[in-house]
């Protein structure tokens, strides 16, 4: 079977482009810490800050997450729905907004405290062509485990019910749960916590419906992990990713309610793991995990290690290179008196790499048409390392012009980097006919490729 991949970007997260590989594996990689991004320590906010969602809206990066503070660990005092924002995605500022009173004051970055809707209010910008200007931004929220109801705004700050009654009721939806457009589907799509049973053990997991108009939901299905373990995933953080939006990513929390903090406290560790789709449905998820909670005692706390939703372009921190994806992830949760997001970063398309050791490996792509002139990767070396690409007609025989020794060596740390051969860097005269690549590897990550 040919995929057409057309001019839509590639990645190497799972073997959809992938035929045959010699000496190259998928590797999964990790985000690098950076600096605190914002600290919750403000009277409304509190030690159990949660279910963070974050996107880029023009200019400035919004904020959203749960205000709220626990002092024996079990009960909240309050919860309420705050709003940050900012302009480079490192650092967020709480404006004041004066929409809630909060013990006698709005001078606060507050914009919703209603039950429903307070623990886990997850908004997004509708970029449906269609949507009505007045719920230009949407949410879904809960009320305890009850239902998910649907929530608009005009200016993404003021509030209001689509409508009262609730529009998702099968679920157990106290947790983050959440909705989006999906352009390439045409569809609001919805991901929500539920429990399962194995062996008597109740287990979180996820579920998913679809909408055409976010108020009507089709009957929720269990998502697909193939033969991944059963494990407890306390939220999903899937979106459609930004620089590929027919892939989607997920970066679920996985929750192991059965592992105590070191110091004998509480029950309940977890860190983050990854996985991706290509159908909404049917996941990749890999073992290891994504964010481990690493030296930082406060990690190794009862329910921390949790992903903001959503991954936000930055200004790479050594200067001169190139942007990097930025994710946030929660520490310090239920102790003290607050609690902070610290960002991580990690390169574009960074996520899996097809890699392979110095002494070289090969990968060989299925057949697939492509629309575009010039083949650009996206790839790492060490300075001993290279990297080569052959392209051959559907049968596997080298096109005359592109094959592997006709290739120019192709070494160092490259976003966007276009493969020439000994004829140039014009594959024009194949576009639209079945084609394959083959790769020859040698301490090298390839990350993804496109056709331009």
């Amino acid at each position: 079977m040919t995929i057409d991949i057309g001019s839509r970007r590639e990645l190497f997260l799972d073997d959809h482009l992938i035929e045959n590989t010699d000496g190259v594996e998928l590797r999964l990689h990790r985000p690098t810490p950076r600096d605190v991004a914002i600290v919750h320590d403000r009277p409304w906010e509190g030690n159990t800050c949660f279910y963070h969602t974050v996107f880029r809206d023009g200019d400035r990066v919004r904020m959203y997450h749960r205000g709220s503070h626990s002092s024996d660990n079990e009960k909240l005092r309050h919860q309420v729905v705050c709003y940050a924002e900012s302009g480079d995605g490192k650092t967020f500022s709480k404006p004041e907004l004066g929409i809630v009173d909060f013990d006698g004051s709005k001078a606060n970055n507050v914009v919703w405290d209603d039950e429903t809707g307070s623990h886990n209010f997850a908004p997004f910008r509708d970029d449906n062509p269609r949507c009505d200007p007045a719920a230009r931004y949407k949410a879904m929220g809960s009320k305890g485990m009850e239902a998910l109801y649907a929530f608009k705004s005009s200016d993404g700050i003021h509030w209001s019910f689509l409508r009262q009654e609730p529009v998702v009721t099968d679920g157990a939806f106290d947790s983050q749960n959440l909705a989006f457009w999906d352009a390439e589907r045409g569809l609001y799509v919805d991901y929500h916590r539920d429990f399962y049973v194995v062996d008597g053990e109740k287990i979180r997991g996820i579920r998913t419906a679809t909408s055409a108009d976010f108020l009507a939901w089709t009957e929720p299905v269990w998502l697909n992990y193939g033969a991944a373990p059963h494990e407890h995933l306390y939220i999903n953080q899937i979106t459609p990713y930004y620089r590929a939006p027919h892939i989607y990513l997920g970066f679920p929390k996985r929750y192991m309610p059965k592992r105590a903090e070191s110091d004998g406290g509480d029950a309940g560790l977890s860190d983050s793991v990854f996985m991706s789709s290509r159908d909404g449905l049917h996941f990749r998820r890999w073992g290891e995990a994504f964010i481990r909670p690493g030296p930082q005692q406060e990690r190794w706390i009862n329910r921390n290690n949790q992903i903001a939703w959503g991954l936000i372009e930055t200004e790479a921190d050594v200067p001169g290179t190139p942007p990097e994806i930025s994710v946030y992830s929660m520490e310090g949760y239920y102790r003290g008196d607050s609690c902070q997001l610290r960002r991580y970063t990690l390169r574009l398309d960074g996520f899996v790499s097809a890699n392979a050791p110095l002494r070289g490996g090969e990968l060989i792509t299925r057949p697939f048409t492509f629309a575009g002139t010039e083949l650009s990767l996206n790839y790492a070396t060490s300075a001993a390392g290279s990297l080569r690409v052959e392209i051959q007609e559907e049968s596997g025989q080298a096109v005359e012009g592109f094959a592997m020794a006709e290739c120019e060596e192709i070494y160092g740390d490259d976003v966007d980097h276009v493969v020439r051969w000994e004829s140039g860097s014009d594959a024009g005269a194949l576009s639209g006919k079945p084609v394959r690549l083959r790769f020859a590897l040698s301490d090298a990550d390839l990350y993804s490729l496109v056709w331009r």
